[in-house]
């Protein structure tokens, strides 16, 4: 079935959240990077084919080894260490004919290389979760250090955790106006990395361990071009060229994809509802007690968790509308014109049913099933994950960003300094966040908008930012936000 790809793509999927996204993303990138054609579809629309590595040999080390506090403890020798930890890694799986010789040449002891592999779980990605250890991950420290979801066998990916949304960010930033210029401030930023931690860890693999599965391809992203995109690589741009250190850029690079994403999803949902209005996100600052924007807000959530279902019923609508559809139910044969039609459309042939007439809303019923266990949640997922969605305070979600959000947002919207205000303006009219009076007047029906509530609001945000070191208030009563990484940005 190809309804929800038909509509944003192939695929926005919510068990992958952004910190994976952004890991299949790398793997792209690197590897097209590699091949001189990064953010380029040379081939045309959607003939994106990639190969990531599988990396065995250090995933064995890191995830799937669970000898080495044993080996510590009960081998006070050395050798009889080395010689007992590679006798049981014979059994390493995934690895024919598996060799971990290579380590005793990498390290000066046994003890070292213990401290390393302790290093690198600690810093690992979802150490602590209970995914299987081929779908665990180490921080992106280069190149050295990215590969791909493996199924339980390690014979083939698995799309659970890469879901191909890591693909789809990539054809975005591949379709903005803005790819020469993202190309090359990503590129810098990755050179200018300290090599030294992905160095290590390529130590702990084998010179010869260059095992990748078969091309990944059949990426697919709907539009030659959306606003969506551009604002994308916009806020990536911006906080890619701030003096921020090392590997501290990471996590504002995945809160502002995530932020993307859960935009793109509302966004053309709204186009394909015929939505003229702005998006708008009505944002509560947690107060100790229940306020009027709390309410709001958790009724603009619901409202807007609902559009991609609703944009889907409208979707197979359209179709159920068109003059193409209505003629072949006129057919004599119209059970196989229209059987073929919906073939056409979306890919779907599972009808067994004699009724042409039963087509649609069998469709309907089986498109909005499978819209609901994966599309649906990525609003909610994806904005709990970034710190956008939240329950502090409450039983219900509503917007309510946090510190690490709002500093995201501060980075990437903010050169040096700006005025409260215009910076409020600024998230309202880029990604329809809504925190003070101002905003939610223009967005809010007069029975719904209090002054003195938003104006609370706007307080707490204030109070917020000040604690955060990003917001000074001057002498002539202007509050201004500060971006601490400008001044030696460039």
């Amino acid at each position: 079935m190809w309804v929800d790809e038909a509509i944003w793509g192939h695929r926005l999927y919510d068990e992958q959240l952004p910190w994976m996204v952004l890991l299949e993303f790398l793997n792209v990138f690197h590897h097209e990077v590699e091949k001189g054609r990064a953010f380029e579809e040379p081939n045309g629309l959607n003939t994106l084919k990639y190969r990531a590595a599988h990396r065995l040999y250090l995933r064995n080390i890191l995830f799937n080894n669970p000898h080495l506090a044993e080996i510590r403890l009960n081998y006070p020798n050395d050798k009889n260490r080395w010689d007992e930890w590679l006798k049981r890694m014979k059994l390493a799986q995934g690895i024919a004919h598996a060799q971990f010789d290579y380590l005793k040449d990498h390290f000066h002891s046994f003890e070292d290389f213990c401290e390393v592999v302790s290093l690198f779980r600690s810093t690992s990605l979802e150490m602590d979760s209970n995914k299987r250890w081929t779908s665990k991950f180490v921080f992106p420290y280069g190149r050295d250090s990215l590969y791909e979801d493996l199924d339980n066998n390690t014979t083939t990916n698995d799309r659970r955790f890469f879901g191909r949304t890591g693909e789809v960010l990539y054809l975005m930033l591949c379709r903005t106006q803005h790819k020469h210029e993202l190309l090359d401030a990503l590129t810098n930023r990755l050179s200018r990395i300290d090599p030294t931690w992905d160095s290590i860890v390529k130590y702990l693999q084998p010179a010869d361990d260059d095992q990748q599965g078969g091309d990944r391809a059949n990426a697919f992203l709907p539009y030659m071009q959306h606003p969506c995109f551009d604002e994308l690589a916009e806020d990536w741009l911006a906080v890619l060229q701030l003096n921020i250190p090392g590997f501290d850029v990471f996590p504002h690079l995945v809160n502002l994809a995530g932020l993307h994403l859960v935009k793109y999803q509302l966004t053309v949902s709204r186009q394909i509802l015929g939505l003229t209005a702005p998006l708008s996100l009505i944002c509560e600052v947690v107060a100790p007690k229940k306020t009027l924007v709390r309410e709001i807000s958790c009724d603009l959530y619901h409202e807007s968790n609902l559009l991609p279902a609703q944009a889907v019923e409208h979707f197979i609508s359209k179709i159920e509308d068109s003059a193409e559809w209505q003629a072949a139910l006129r057919d004599n044969g119209a059970l196989v014109r229209c059987k073929k039609l919906l073939l056409e459309k979306v890919r779907w042939d599972d009808y067994e049913g004699s009724d042409s007439h039963q087509l649609i809303p069998t469709l309907r019923q089986a498109a909005m099933k499978r819209h609901r266990q994966h599309m649906a949640n990525i609003h909610r997922n994806y904005g709990r994950e970034i710190g956008l969605v939240s329950k502090r305070g409450t039983v219900k979600l509503r917007y309510a960003p946090t510190d690490a959000l709002l500093k995201t947002l501060l980075f990437a919207n903010v050169e040096k300094r700006a005025e409260l205000h215009q910076f409020l303006d600024r998230l309202h009219r880029r990604y329809g966040l809504v925190f003070g009076d101002k905003e939610a007047e223009q967005v809010l029906a007069k029975d719904e908008f209090e002054k003195k509530a938003f104006q609370a609001n706007l307080r707490r945000l204030e109070q917020r930012l000040g604690s955060l070191g990003l917001l000074r208030r001057l002498s002539d009563g202007c509050a201004y936000v500060i971006n601490p990484y400008y001044a030696e940005a460039r």
